[in-house]
């Protein structure tokens, strides 16, 4: 149960839900308590809104000669999606979105505000992530990587700034390259009562020119429901060459 007037419980409508503990004087502006889904961002003028398909704005920076390596493999991916013939990726692995994927809700999202915690339940594959409000950022010998790292908040007025760090290596964002010093910022506010954004920051100096900004927006969505939701592929066929393809059933004639 959450405190009234310290508490409140947030929810995103596209498999995610979010639960934050709210410092007295530090609250949103509104109150985010429902069911969210992805929407392009309602007030900011930045171009890069996620998309489905294609990463967010114009894509990573990233240094040589990973860049070149990047754009071969999203290139490749491209024209094996207009041939008929998808390549195998994680969702056909049915593998978790980890970060920052789960917070692009391709399906509804639920924020919830618990003491002390701010937890995002993903519909797709009935995703949690855990944001830990006031806690110190863990080292590395004390945290092993994850498909969502370790989430640190804290309220800076009504915006919830998030640090995540320790995002396993293999968990990646648009095929994008990381190292294990990738840290990701998020920046969340209520912009109306019907609205969040989320500005994003991916800083890994390993791999990237400089850090990596989109915003993903989100809208309310209060008469939806999210439900359990597991992934079964048993009637993908994973190829040698590493597309996939359908099962088809004999012909019983």
């Amino acid at each position: 149960m959450c405190l009234l007037g310290r508490l409140k419980v947030a929810a995103i409508s596209f498999g995610i839900a979010i639960c934050m503990h709210v410092p007295a004087g530090a609250a949103p502006s509104f109150d985010m308590n429902g069911v969210w889904e992805r929407f392009p961002n309602p007030v900011s003028s930045d171009a890069s809104v996620f998309g489905d398909l294609e990463p967010p704005g114009t894509g990573p920076q990233l240094r040589e000669p990973y860049a070149s390596e990047w754009k071969a493999l999203r290139a490749r991916r491209a024209a094996a999606a207009q041939a008929g013939k998808p390549l195998v990726d994680d969702s056909t692995k049915c593998r978790p979105e980890g970060m920052p994927m789960v917070m692009g809700a391709i399906f509804p999202i639920e924020i919830l505000l618990t003491p002390g915690r701010v937890t995002v339940l993903g519909e797709f594959l009935t995703q949690t992530r855990r944001i830990f409000l006031d806690a110190q950022m863990l080292t590395s010998e004390d945290y092993a990587p994850s498909y969502y790292g370790f989430s640190v908040g804290r309220w800076m007025g009504d915006t919830l700034v998030v640090i995540t760090k320790h995002v396993r290596e293999d968990v990646q964002f648009f095929e994008i390259p990381h190292s294990k010093a990738m840290t990701i910022t998020e920046r969340i506010r209520m912009v109306s009562p019907d609205n969040i954004e989320n500005q994003v920051e991916i800083d890994d100096p390993t791999y990237l020119r400089q850090p990596y900004r989109f915003t993903f927006g989100y809208k309310r969505n209060s008469t939806y429901r999210i439900m359990e939701y597991f992934c079964d592929k048993s009637s993908d066929v994973i190829e040698e060459d590493g597309t996939v393809s359908m099962k088809v059933k004999p012909d019983p004639r």
